[in-house]
């Protein structure tokens, strides 16, 4: 299969890589298996695999045919490719693809290159870093563009440039986030802002087992915990593996935040809106309708930067609908099931729907706004 076929799809996909060191944070696992690891991969849904070559970071061609050898998935051989050389080593050693760094290649030569890797059948995985690059990369018509958030002199991690990139990335080109995704709530940022996937390396090569890590990360649903109020609720949603943090600043609401407060990196902050959206901010806004009578309408949206990437499905406000989780489950696209979710129920709702995300507030609470910490966590852990 081509990378870019591998990687075009409904759901965000990955990239799992393959690297023993990095040249920023040194020894990842200098004992890596590139066959088992592969291997492990697959299990874990990855969508692709990436080989580092280069022995700057460990790694070999050698790498390459091993992985080969245990995968069916396409690979990625990733190096400082500069010359048609280098494109067919990739070829002849198993890639499907291999990385072009814009960084370190003139127009003449990208172009160069790109038509040699169509003539091997490579895909090319054209890699910018900043908005010039980009532009150059539409420009040269690459199909397949990595956005990575390293900068590779000061190995200095910006992910909302990276974010910032990945959203004026043409619709038509396969979009993938690279470097410094550590937590689904990080690979869900990259896809609200339109990747196609992501390229994850050191976290999995951290990580006790690296497949287990990889299945985390592409987990769903996505588990919000609304209605915060204090910063040690906070602290507990997230402690307890919560993805998403909810402030309402919906005047009325008996659950109103007084501000969105801080979230650590392994979360993205929503504020919860009724009418219009405010000018707080926040990763992620949810916006409710009013309606008379009532503190707001029924189902909402969830936007990024005022654009709706996801559907959120609740409940009439205060009373219930025995067709709640039949509704939902016929919405298309990203739905945030909302709506009496709580430890007991939200398991059996996800088995229903399988939604991209559920929300869940009232039900965590020992009064509006102030969470009880066991259900928190009991909440979060039936999700997972």
């Amino acid at each position: 299969m081509r990378l870019e076929d591998a990687l075009r799809g409904d759901r965000l996909a990955a990239v799992a890589e393959v690297k023993r060191r990095s040249p920023s944070a040194g020894d990842l696992r200098p004992d890596a298996d590139p066959a088992s690891l592969a291997a492990d991969y697959e299990r874990a849904g990855a969508a692709a695999v990436s080989i580092l070559v280069d022995g700057r970071f460990g790694g070999a061609w050698d790498d390459l045919r091993a992985a080969r050898s245990a995968t069916r998935l396409p690979l990625l051989a990733k190096g400082f490719f500069s010359t048609e050389e280098h494109l067919r080593a990739a070829r002849e050693a198993g890639a499907e693809a291999a990385l072009l760094i814009l960084r370190d290649l003139d127009d003449p030569t990208a172009r160069q290159l790109l038509e040699a890797a169509t003539a091997l059948g490579l895909d090319a995985l054209v890699e910018v870093h900043d908005r010039d690059e980009l532009e150059r990369a539409v420009r040269l018509d690459a199909r397949l563009i990595g956005v990575n958030a390293r900068d590779l002199v000061t190995f200095h991690v910006d992910r909302a440039a990276q974010l910032e990139l990945v959203t004026r990335a043409p619709g038509d080109k396969v979009i993938v986030a690279e470097s410094g995704i550590e937590s689904r709530a990080q690979g869900a940022a990259a896809e609200l802002a339109g990747a196609d996937a992501i390229l994850v390396g050191s976290a999995l090569m951290r990580a006790t087992d690296p497949g287990a890590k990889l299945a985390e990360l592409l987990s769903r649903p996505l588990v919000k915990v609304c209605g915060l109020t204090r910063e040690d609720d906070v602290a507990v949603a997230a402690e307890a593996g919560a993805d998403l943090a909810g402030f309402v600043l919906a005047e009325k609401s008996p659950r109103r935040a007084p501000e969105v407060l801080p979230v650590p990196e392994t979360m993205l902050s929503v504020a919860v809106y009724v009418g219009e959206p405010g000018g707080d901010a926040a990763d992620l806004v949810q916006l409710y309708a009013h309606e008379e009578g009532k503190v707001r309408g029924r189902d909402g949206a969830l936007l990024r930067d005022g654009q709706e990437v996801a559907r959120v499905l609740d409940l009439p406000w205060q009373a219930e609908d025995p067709n709640h989780l039949e509704r939902a489950r016929a919405v298309d696209g990203r739905v945030m099931l909302a709506g009496g979710l709580g430890p007991e129920n939200v398991r059996a709702a996800i088995d229903a729907v399988h939604p991209w995300a559920v929300d869940a507030s009232s039900s965590l609470e020992h009064e509006p706004g102030v969470k009880d910490h066991a259900r928190v966590r009991a909440y979060v852990e039936a999700a997972r």
